[in-house]
């Protein structure tokens, strides 16, 4: 399950319990309203994520490269380490800066300076 909320050109994302491809295609969707003007920064809680199917690997990266150059900044926000590593392969696939953070208030500070 996600919530999705936007404020300040942010948009906000929060995932909860397992992330199944339904659900990550209404982050996609989020994201793709957001981005019909200019690039966006994007704030990602991951710190209740349990865990992700297969599919939705895959349609990240294909998202991802799609839109490399739509986002201006991607904070991500996890204590867990494997979590920060996926975070960093997907900077990879996109000139956004791409910044970890333990703590959701720091993110969004961030994100908005």
């Amino acid at each position: 399950m996600l919530t999705i909320s936007t404020q300040d050109n942010v948009l906000a994302v929060e995932i909860m319990g397992e992330l199944t491809l339904t659900d990550y295609n209404e982050f996609e969707s989020a994201i793709l309203d957001g981005i019909k003007e200019n690039r966006i920064n994007l704030l990602i809680d991951l710190t209740q994520m349990s865990g992700f199917t297969v599919d939705v690997v895959w349609e990240d990266i294909r998202f991802i490269r799609g839109h490399a150059h739509d986002f201006a900044r991607i904070a991500a926000v996890t204590t867990d380490q494997w979590q920060s590593w996926l975070a960093w392969i997907n900077s990879a696939f996109t000139d956004a800066e791409v910044e970890i953070f333990h703590d959701k208030t720091a993110a969004l500070a961030w994100l908005v300076t």
